[in-house]
């Protein structure tokens, strides 16, 4: 092996670890996401409770968001420690790319009313609620197998009572995901994902 070979290959390895650090790229290869179609992108432990779901506290909800920002910056927003928020999941717009951020059984800050935090699983979507360009077909079909899984596996219905926009959480003044989310729609994706 030549040394220009040896560079590149030393450089692209320490490039890998910047991007996706030794532990990320572990516990992806060692499917630690609670959903396998997720990958592990941890949120700064700042920004989470650590908890014992669902034996702590029951899991009853999933919360639908619109980040209001790109989705690396949400990323970077949600490993920032300052920022004192997150959610267990973002879903990209472009591809319905999964990061999951917060462990299920960990309370991640996203619903703004801690007896939901406690109860619920929070998903992040790219985009903004007056750009409903952002809401792709493959964002709406991932997302919706996610909270299928995420229902299967707690006993959550498959409901409008139980899959709740974060302007339905009590004392919230946030309005996502917006007039422009389509709910039959995705109510029916995750119904028949």
């Amino acid at each position: 092996m030549n040394r220009r070979r040896l560079l590149q290959g030393t450089a692209a390895s320490i490039a890998a670890g910047f991007l996706f650090p030794a532990t990320e790229l572990d516990a992806a290869a060692a499917g630690t996401t609670d959903y396998p179609g997720a990958h592990w992108m941890p949120a700064s432990t700042s920004n989470y409770t650590a908890s014992s779901r669902p034996s702590a506290y029951p899991i009853d909800y999933v919360i639908i968001h619109v980040t209001q920002e790109t989705w690396s910056n949400t990323i970077g927003v949600f490993q920032n420690p300052a920022k004192k928020v997150s959610a267990h999941y973002v879903t990209r717009s472009a591809d319905g790319y999964i990061a999951q951020m917060v462990r299920e059984h960990d309370i991640a800050w996203h619903a703004g009313n801690w007896d939901y935090n406690t109860r619920s699983i929070g998903i992040e979507h790219e985009g903004w609620v007056d750009q409903p360009a952002y809401f792709t077909d493959a964002l709406y079909e991932r997302s919706a197998a996610l909270t299928a899984s995420i229902c299967d596996r707690y006993g959550i219905p498959k409901d409008r009572e139980h899959i709740i926009g974060h302007y339905q959480v009590p004392g919230t003044d946030h309005t996502d995901p917006g007039p422009q989310w389509d709910w039959v729609r995705y109510i029916r994706l995750v119904n028949f994902a």
